[in-house]
Formats: structure tokens, C-alpha cells, sequence
């Protein structure tokens, strides 16, 4: 039983552009798709929030329309499943609506948010691919009939097709905003998230595995047929968190000591940039979208991130005593049904003062 105040809801992004007055890159407005159950026919629809070259792109693409609503909703779910035990969970509050500054501050919070967007984008299309269920697109075949016969293997079967994946998500996300005036330490904001962005998809890269297939005589591995195949969205997950965890501030003196361009090409592709330090995510903060701390469910054993130490950032906490009812000690009873009991226990839940 989670403690969230009944306002806490998932992010919605277009209800960020509404709230907002700072220019933002329309690379994020398609995450609206991830938070509402309606899915637009087409995508001429009114209801979908996304730029000009986004709709052209997505008409002569039309097929992908699903795989953009599901990256959507795998990013954010993978994000709030990563910040479950945060400060910031990836939530958001109904009043005012939206994320708040997450998607413009360019804080480390920002830097996940591109990161996984893309990531998720990548992934649900490449996905697609390699089901079959795209006309442009399928199985990755460019490693077939190569291999090592000395050793007993050579390439086949279906490997993930993430050049396409790579290019649409490039195609879709990176429309950047010309005059955006926002400078900081070097970089313009556009061009940060930009770079989280392909961070984001390096992630789908280099989590990818090699799955082999034996084959031989008698359940013998004489010939093993090898495919490379995306990790579980969950490992990515994981992966960009500890990006997240590292990742690198673009500061005003790293500007003065080298110039635009060279301070660019000293970060990897793959590291996570930011440009500003968080906010204060203890208490809430409405004009930023921050919920605060306040009646979050905390682990007082815990020495992590979850322990109501941390959690609740010394302010303490409080104790409930909650009544659950469960079934327990099923039996199957021939036939065909399953009786069970009804069975109750008490615990204590503390929640953040």
C-alpha cells in the first residue's frame, strides 16, 4: 500500500507546454502519448502535440504510430520504476499539471528523462522490426553467413534491427529549436538534450547481448547459430541510471578553458550531461511542479535512498498500524474451483511528516 497524496500522477508533458513560458524542444512533446489511454487514429489528429516535422514524419511513417506511443510508455515507466525510491520519482502533481522544470532545467533529472525517451523510442521500434510488423523494416541480416567456422558457429537467425530504430529515433527527437536562447556553459539547452538523447540510444547498444542456438546430432553443440538482440528495457534502465548516477556538469570555466566545439567533443557519447544542480525535491514546490516528500511511504530500516532518514529529509516521520486482508491457504477442490481463507495481519507503513 503506497502513501502518494491523490494528486500524484504520472508526468504529462503537454500539460507542461501549457504551464510554461520557457521555449522547449518538441523532441519530448510525444511523451503525451505514454500517459493517456486514447490512442489518436492518425497522425493528423489534433490531439497529438508534436511539431511540424514531426507530423510529416510521422505521416509518411504512419505504421509507426503504435511503436511511438508504446516507447512513450516504456520510458516512463522505466523512469518512475528507476526513481521509485527517489526524492524525485518521476511524478508529478495534477495542480498546477505537468512535470514542473524537469524537462527545461537542465539538471541531471532532465539529462534521464531525454536519455530514456529515446531509449524507449529505439527499442519499441526496433522491437517492431524484428516482429515482422513493419513494411520498411525487419530482421537485421547484415551478419548472416559470417562467423567462425574453426569454432563452430556463424551468425543467423533474427538479430535486432537497431540501425532503423537508431535513425527514426535521430529523425523524430532531434528537431531543434533555432533560436533557443538558453546558454549555459557552452551549451544551449537544445543541444544537451540532444545529447542525452544519442546517450540514450548508445544505452540500446551496448546492453545488446548474443543469444546461440545449438545444433548437432543427439542434442549435441556441434554448430551454434549466434543473433545479437536487445536487452530487457529494464536492463537499459538500469544501465542509464548509473549514467545518471555519473554524470557530468558542463560548467562556465570549462567554457573560458576550451572552446564550444572542443568541450563538446571531450564528453563520451555515451555519458549523461547536465548544466544546472537539482532543486530542493524535499519539500513541494508548486511553481517548479516539485510534490515534496511529504506523505511518501519510507523504509525505516533502510540505509538507502528509501530509508526515511534520507527520504524524508530529517523532518521524521509517521507510524500507522494497517489492516490487511488477503486469501491464503488455497486448496484446489475437485472440481474445478480453488477455496481459500481469509486471512488478516497487521503491520506498521511510515510516511514522511
Amino acid at each position: 500500500m503506497e502513501a502518494w497524496s491523490p494528486g500524484v500522477r504520472v508526468l504529462s508533458v503537454l500539460s507542461l507546454l501549457l504551464v510554461t513560458e520557457v521555449p522547449l524542444s518538441h523532441g519530448s512533446d510525444w511523451m503525451w502519448l505514454g500517459v493517456t489511454s486514447a490512442m489518436p487514429v492518425n497522425c493528423s489528429s489534433v490531439a497529438l502535440p508534436l511539431s511540424q516535422r514531426q507530423r510529416e514524419l510521422c505521416r509518411r511513417k504512419s505504421f509507426l504510430l503504435p511503436s511511438i506511443r508504446d516507447g512513450a510508455q516504456l520510458a516512463i515507466t522505466e523512469c518512475q520504476n528507476q526513481f521509485r525510491t527517489e526524492r524525485w520519482n518521476c511524478s508529478t502533481t495534477q495542480d498546477p499539471p505537468g512535470l514542473g522544470q524537469e524537462l527545461i532545467s537542465g539538471t541531471k533529472e532532465t539529462a534521464f528523462i531525454y536519455a530514456v525517451m529515446a531509449a524507449g523510442l529505439v527499442h519499441s521500434v526496433t522491437r517492431s522490426c524484428s516482429q515482422g510488423n513493419m513494411s520498411d523494416c525487419g530482421c537485421d541480416a547484415r551478419l548472416r553467413g559470417t562467423g567462425s567456422a574453426k569454432d563452430g558457429w556463424h551468425w543467423g537467425g533474427c538479430s535486432d534491427h537497431l540501425r532503423f530504430g537508431t535513425w527514426f529515433s535521430r529523425r523524430f527527437m532531434d528537431s531543434v529549436t533555432k533560436n533557443s536562447s538558453a546558454n549555459h556553459g557552452g551549451f544551449t539547452l537544445n543541444a544537451m538534450n540532444q545529447h542525452n538523447s544519442e546517450a540514450g540510444r548508445q544505452a540500446i547498444h551496448r546492453t545488446m547481448t548474443t543469444d546461440c542456438r545449438c545444433h548437432g546430432v543427439s542434442g549435441s553443440c556441434g554448430v551454434k547459430t549466434c543473433w545479437r538482440t536487445m536487452a530487457a528495457f529494464e536492463q537499459v534502465g538500469v544501465y542509464l541510471k548509473e549514467r545518471y548516477e555519473h554524470s557530468i556538469q558542463v560548467t562556465d570555466r570549462d567554457k573560458r578553458r576550451s572552446s564550444r566545439r572542443q568541450q563538446r567533443h571531450s564528453v563520451e557519447k555515451h555519458q549523461l550531461i547536465f548544466v544546472n544542480k537539482s532543486p530542493n525535491y524535499c519539500l513541494e514546490d508548486r511553481r517548479r511542479g516539485v510534490a515534496g516528500t511529504r506523505g511518501r511511504r519510507c523504509d525505516r530500516a533502510s540505509a538507502g535512498p528509501d530509508g526515511c532518514s534520507l527520504l524524508c529529509c530529517g523532518r521524521g516521520y509517521n507510524t500507522h498500524l494497517v489492516r490487511q486482508v488477503q486469501r491464503c491457504e488455497c486448496k484446489f477442490v475437485w472440481c474445478c474451483y480453488v477455496r481459500c481463507r481469509r486471512c488478516e495481519s497487521m503491520f506498521d507503513m511510515h510516511t514522511c511528516k
